[in-house]
């Protein structure tokens, strides 16, 4: 790994050994035996706190001139050193340079006072293979370059939040019958796209949607936006799709809605969360007051339900099918088989229509009491920013439900696009993508596979796949240098920082990112 430094006069070898050591942490290397120099601009090569900070770590100084460092592209450019030495970034300037061809930055620029430093190693690329395709994992082609941002606090510089930053998002501690660890129960995958134009495998949004033709209907229901919400047409057709009376369907704001409805308005006491699994019902339930039991699913059993590790005693029970973020497909009677007389059994199916067939889906049962299906239309249809999903249960939780609801709760274009999704062509589009995506899973998991470092759950049924790489927490941060967003594992209960999800994508995107998997864990090795 080669150090880039810039340094101000008067800087000193403490100052810069701290930072260059809080980097090379960050990098998840062992310490200095992998820093094989430092690298600055000429001008400042005989800075003495430079050279002392050099002489301590048992490496050269290297200097590059002003003119050849301006002509290294780097990600984080500032107008002050630009201004002054004609680079817009010395450290990383600096780094890459003295990294040579196929230089990435393990860790960007990072500044305190007086010094700022980045780190950068060469990645070798491996020869083409004789007749592999572009399309195929064996093909090796050039990321993308990193495009260009600012450092956070430097004059001129806009204020950029880091990309995972969840400080406005309630963070809840885990309670004394669940553990001793802290998890982020707020954190979802948008965060860690929302500031950085990365490649995203963080989301488990669907590419390429809403489609056309959901695109002019949503469109042509802006004509009607002066009148008041009437949700009858599209509660009655999720109700003809599952075979149920209108009467056991509530339309809510997204699942995310149906969740805080649930923890506020069912008179529970006892509520028992089934983890690992999408974070916001602990959440909702936390903040409507209540302490929240779980069960953890480990993974030596392959994060599979066993019915009897739910208490007895628990009133309510939350589950997802399949589970996010595990991909798990349990079977329907043996979630089923968790129903008791006094208790809510909440199955979270939202990601059900991506499963051929959505063999082992609860939705549209009566025969199992106390059942409340939670579906979303987010996922397949792209309609995260609409925000439309449902409620299936017995018509009296329905009506509690709807009674904590405020007023016209979902949108007129949500209503529409409901209803437009619950058509036959519809269906079998959304029956036609799931094929596709056991497809490109099937690919994802190949690939990965092939990495000895990486282990993946294989029984994944869903639009994503769990996978463990010992320090993936670095390794996801490489990624991100390298283009790739991929959600983190450790705010989900059960997991922790050596857990990753990764959505599916095709087969193109899948082999890029394969790509980068590989250079990240080479930057690690």
């Amino acid at each position: 790994m080669h150090v880039g430094v810039g340094a101000r006069s008067g800087a000193t070898a403490d100052e810069v050994l701290a930072l260059v050591r809080a980097a090379l942490a960050e990098a998840g290397g062992p310490g200095h035996a992998r820093v094989r120099g430092l690298a600055t601009l000429d001008a400042r090569v005989a800075e003495p706190g430079i050279v002392a900070a050099a002489e301590r770590l048992g490496v050269p100084v290297t200097g590059f001139p002003a003119r050849e460092l301006a002509g290294v592209a780097v990600p984080h450019p500032s107008r002050v050193p630009l201004a002054a030495t004609g680079t817009a970034s010395v450290a990383e300037a600096a780094a890459l340079r003295a990294a040579g061809p196929g230089a990435v930055l393990l860790v960007p620029k990072r500044k305190s006072r007086r010094v700022t430093c980045a780190i950068a190693a060469s990645v070798p690329f491996p020869p083409e293979k004789e007749g592999s395709g572009a399309d195929e994992v064996t093909s090796v082609a050039r990321l993308l370059p990193l495009t260009c941002g600012y450092i956070a606090g430097e004059p001129d510089s806009p204020h950029i939040p880091t990309p995972h930053t969840t400080a406005d998002m309630d963070t809840h501690t885990d309670g004394p019958h669940t553990g001793s660890h802290t998890h982020d129960l707020r954190h979802h995958g948008d965060a860690e796209v929302r500031d950085e134009k990365l490649i995203d495998l963080a989301v488990n949004v669907r590419t390429d949607t809403p489609p056309d033709w959901l695109r002019e209907r949503i469109a042509h229901s802006l004509t009607g936006l002066a009148l008041y919400p009437d949700g009858r047409s599209a509660r009655a057709a999720v109700a003809a799709r599952h075979d149920l009376p209108p009467g056991r369907v509530l339309l809510t704001a997204g699942a995310a809605e149906a969740f805080v409805l649930l923890a506020r308005a069912l008179p529970v006491r006892r509520p028992v969360v089934v983890h690992p699994q999408f974070t916001e019902p602990e959440a909702a339930l936390r903040d409507a007051g209540h302490e929240v039991g779980r069960v953890l699913l480990r993974e030596e059993d392959g994060f599979r339900l066993d019915p009897a590790a739910v208490p007895e005693d628990a009133d309510l029970v939350v589950i997802g099918n399949p589970t996010n973020p595990t991909s798990v497909l349990h079977p329907a009677e043996a979630i089923a088989a968790l129903a008791r007389p006094g208790r809510y059994l909440v199955v979270d199916e939202a990601f059900m229509d991506a499963v051929p067939g959505e063999r082992e889906a609860l939705a549209g049962r009566t025969d199992v009491p106390g059942l409340v299906v939670l579906r979303s239309l987010t996922k397949t249809w792209g309609l995260a920013g609409l925000r439309i999903g449902y409620v299936l249960a017995e018509p009296a939780t329905v009506a509690l439900l709807e009674r904590a609801q405020p007023l016209w709760p979902v949108s007129t274009p949500a209503l529409v696009a409901a209803e437009a999704c619950m058509g036959r062509a519809a269906l079998a589009e959304a029956e036609e993508a799931a094929h596709r995506i056991g497809t490109d899973r099937a690919h994802l998991l190949a690939g990965l596979a092939e990495f000895d470092e990486v282990r993946t759950v294989a029984a994944a049924e869903g639009p994503f796949v769990l996978v463990r790489i010992e320090g993936a927490d670095v390794v996801r941060e490489r990624l991100r240098l390298l283009g790739f967003a991929a959600r983190r594992g450790d705010t989900f209960p059960g997991l922790d920082r050596h857990w990753l999800r990764l959505a599916v994508r095709d087969r193109v995107t899948t082999n890029r990112f394969l790509q980068a998997l590989d250079q990240a864990l080479l930057l690690g090795g």
